[in-house]
C-alpha cells in the first residue's frame, strides 16, 4: 500500500514535470523527485521508530514542510487541516457566528475592546472596557486570545451566556445572547466628503467585495458627487479578480486590467473588463499607503498606468506575486506562488527579490539597476520593481513617543470607557470635538498613571554618555551632560501640551467609537486626514487634476521638493521616508 502511494505520488510530479517542457530534463526531474521522496519518508520513519521520546507526528511533518517552504517566499505555506477553517475566514470568507466583538487580554484578564453596531453584543449592551469573566460558565482565568475567541464563536443561532464585570457596577452580571451570523464588510464605511466627494472604504479583497464597492458607489451617485476616493490604505490585498471588477466600475469594457506570468504556460492569464463601467467619467483619487498591498495595488497601479485615477499617499508595499491553493490529502492544502503579475504599462511592482536572497538567507529589494520605465496610456512614467508611487506624495507623519505610550498603555482606552460612563450622549462623529476643559480632565486623569517612555533625545543623549564614558571623556563633559538632561525633562513634561493636537485626534476616535462605533472612529478622524484633505482639494483643482494625467507633474511631493518629474527614475534614496 505504501508503494502504491509512493508511485502515486511519482506520477503527480510527473505530470507537473510534463507540464514543464518534459524531454531529459523531466527525467532527472523525475529522478530527484524520487530520490528526495524516499530520502524524507526514511528520516520520518526513522526517527518515528527510534528517537528516544515520544514524537508528535504531525508536528515533526508540518515543521519539515515549513523549513522546506521557508527558503521560498512568506506566501508560499502549507495548511494542515486544523488550520483549515482559519485560513478560509482570513483568506476567502468574511462570515463566522459569534456575537459581534473584539477582545484583548491584559494582565490576565479579558476585555472587550470593540462591539461592532447591530450584532448580539451591541444589542444586549455590552460595553468596550467590559471585563468577560465566564463563558457559558467557563472561567476565563489563564486563557488566551485565541481559546476565548474559540469559545465566543459557534453556530447560529446557539445561544451563549457571558459573565461580565464592569467598573462602574458593583456586581458582576450575566448576559444571554443567541449567536448571529457575523459577516465582517469589505467595505468598512462609505460616504459623503468635503466638497461633495463620495468617500469608500475598502478593507480587504475577499468575497464580494466588488459588489459592496458597486453597492456603495451606486447609493454615493443619488447624492450627485463632483468625485470619488476610494481608500486602500492597509488593505492587505485578496482575490485577484475582485481586483478586477473594482477597476471595471471605473474603466470601459474590454480594456486590459492586470496579466499574470510564470512557468507554466497553462496558468498564464491576462484579465480585461468585461462589463459597462458604473461610473466612467468623474474625478478619481487613490488613496494608498506603504500597507496597501497585492490587489490593492492591482486596483491602483492598473487605474494609474491607465490615467484613469490620481494615487495620493506613500509608495506601497509591492507585492506582485500570485498564488494558488492546492488541495492535499487529509484535508490540508498548500498555497503557492505560482506567478507575478503586471499591470496594463507592463510594470510588475514586486519590490523584494526572494529569488536571490543575501548567503545568510536574508531577501533585499529589486536592485536600482534592474528598475525599468514604463509608461502610461498617456505617456507618464512609472516604474517597476518598487510598489505603486503614488502621484502626490504625502509623508506619513509619526506619532509622538507620548502619544504612543498613552496608546500602549491602554490609557487612552480606559479614559474612553470613563469619559462613556460619565456622559450620555456627543455630538455627530463629523461634528464631535474634545473641548480645551475635557483635555483638562484627561490631563488630570493621568496625573497618578503610569506613562513613562523615552524620548529619541534622551535616548541620543544616553548613547553620547555610553560613549564618552568608553572614551574616558565622559568626566570632562558631565556639567554639560547633567544641564542637558535636565532641560530635556523639563521640556517632556510639556508633552502634553507639545503634542495635544495629535492626543486629541486619538481619544476622539476612540471616545467617539463608543457611542456611534466604527462610523464613528471614520467621521471623527476625517478633519485630521491630511491625504483625505489632499485628495478633496486636487478633484477641484481641474488644472492640476488634467496635469497630472497628461504626465506634467507625477511624483509631486506635499511638504518637501518635487521627487521626480516625467522621465526621472525616483530612487530608494529620494523617498527612503516612506517605507
Amino acid at each position: 500500500m505504501a508503494i502504491n502511494k509512493r508511485y502515486k505520488k511519482i506520477g503527480l510530479f510527473a505530470g507537473i514535470a510534463l507540464l514543464a517542457g518534459g524531454g531529459l530534463a523531466f527525467n532527472d526531474d523525475l529522478f530527484q523527485i524520487s530520490k528526495n521522496l524516499d530520502v524524507f519518508a526514511s528520516v520520518y520513519k526513522e526517527v518515528n521508530i527510534n528517537y528516544v521520546d515520544d514524537i508528535n507526528s504531525a508536528k515533526l511533518v508540518k515543521t519539515g514542510v515549513d523549513a522546506m517552504l521557508d527558503g521560498l517566499d512568506p506566501y508560499t505555506e502549507f495548511v494542515p487541516e486544523s488550520e483549515i477553517e482559519d485560513y478560509k475566514l482570513h483568506y476567502v470568507s468574511t462570515q463566522y457566528g459569534g456575537i459581534g466583538s473584539s477582545i484583548f487580554a491584559r494582565n490576565g484578564k479579558v476585555y472587550v475592546s470593540d462591539v461592532f453596531a447591530g450584532f448580539p453584543a451591541q444589542k444586549a449592551d455590552i460595553h468596550p472596557g467590559d471585563q468577560i469573566l465566564k463563558i457559558n460558565d467557563i472561567d476565563l482565568t489563564g486563557k488566551n486570545n485565541d481559546q476565548v475567541s474559540l469559545l465566543l464563536k459557534g453556530s447560529k443561532g446557539a445561544p451563549i451566556k457571558l459573565l461580565i464585570k464592569r467598573d462602574n457596577t458593583p456586581q458582576p452580571f450575566e448576559k444571554n445572547l443567541i449567536r448571529d451570523e457575523i459577516k465582517q464588510p469589505n467595505v468598512s464605511y462609505f460616504g459623503m466628503v468635503d466638497g461633495n466627494m463620495g468617500y469608500i472604504k475598502l478593507d480587504k479583497f475577499l468575497e464580494n467585495s466588488a459588489a459592496e464597492v458597486t453597492n456603495a458607489l451606486v447609493t454615493l451617485k443619488k447624492s450627485n458627487p463632483n468625485g470619488i476616493i476610494l481608500d486602500l490604505r492597509s488593505n492587505g490585498g485578496g482575490i485577484l479578480q475582485e481586483a478586477v471588477k473594482i477597476v471595471n466600475l471605473f474603466v470601459q469594457k474590454d480594456v486590459e486590467v492586470v496579466s499574470q506570468k510564470g512557468k507554466i504556460k497553462d496558468k498564464n492569464f491576462t484579465y480585461s473588463t468585461v462589463s459597462t463601467p458604473l461610473e466612467p467619467n468623474l474625478p478619481l483619487v487613490v488613496l494608498v499607503n506603504s500597507h496597501s498591498a497585492s490587489a490593492s495595488e492591482i486596483v491602483a497601479g492598473s487605474l494609474q498606468d491607465l490615467d484613469r485615477a490620481i494615487i495620493i499617499g506613500q509608495r506601497s508595499y509591492g507585492k506582485g506575486l500570485v498564488q494558488q491553493t492546492f488541495n492535499l490529502p487529509y484535508n490540508s492544502l498548500v498555497k503557492i506562488t505560482i506567478a507575478k503579475y503586471y499591470v496594463p504599462s507592463g510594470r510588475c511592482i514586486q519590490a523584494l527579490d526572494y529569488t536571490h536572497r543575501k548567503d545568510d538567507g536574508s531577501v533585499v529589494k529589486v536592485a536600482d539597476s534592474l528598475i525599468h520605465e514604463f509608461k502610461t496610456k498617456n505617456g507618464r512614467s512609472v516604474f517597476d520593481g518598487s510598489g505603486i508611487y503614488p502621484d502626490i506624495f504625502i509623508k506619513q507623519e509619526k506619532f509622538a513617543n507620548v502619544t504612543q505610550a498613552l496608546v500602549g498603555k491602554l490609557l487612552i482606552f480606559d479614559y474612553a470607557t470613563v469619559y462613556r460612563d460619565t456622559h450620555a450622549k456627543i455630538a455627530e462623529p463629523k461634528e464631535f470635538s474634545l473641548s480645551d476643559a475635557d483635555y483638562g480632565d484627561f490631563v488630570k486623569y493621568l496625573s497618578d498613571k503610569n506613562y513613562s517612555y523615552t524620548t529619541t533625545a534622551e535616548k541620543v543623549l544616553s548613547s553620547l554618555k555610553t560613549e564618552a564614558t568608553k572614551e574616558k571623556q565622559f568626566n570632562d563633559i558631565q556639567g554639560e551632560y547633567d544641564i542637558l538632561k535636565s532641560k530635556l525633562l523639563t521640556s517632556k513634561k510639556n508633552d502634553l501640551q507639545q503634542h495635544k493636537v495629535e492626543i486629541k485626534q486619538v481619544l476622539e476616535n476612540e471616545i467617539a467609537s463608543r457611542y456611534y462605533f466604527e462610523r464613528g472612529r471614520y467621521e471623527t478622524n476625517f478633519k485630521y486626514d491630511k491625504e483625505l484633505a489632499q485628495a478633496v482639494k486636487t478633484m477641484q483643482d481641474k488644472a492640476q487634476l488634467a496635469s497630472i494625467l497628461k504626465g506634467e507633474g507625477n511624483y509631486k511631493v506635499i511638504g518637501k521638493p518635487v521627487l521626480a518629474m516625467a522621465g526621472k527614475k525616483a530612487t530608494d534614496k529620494d523617498s527612503d521616508d516612506d517605507q
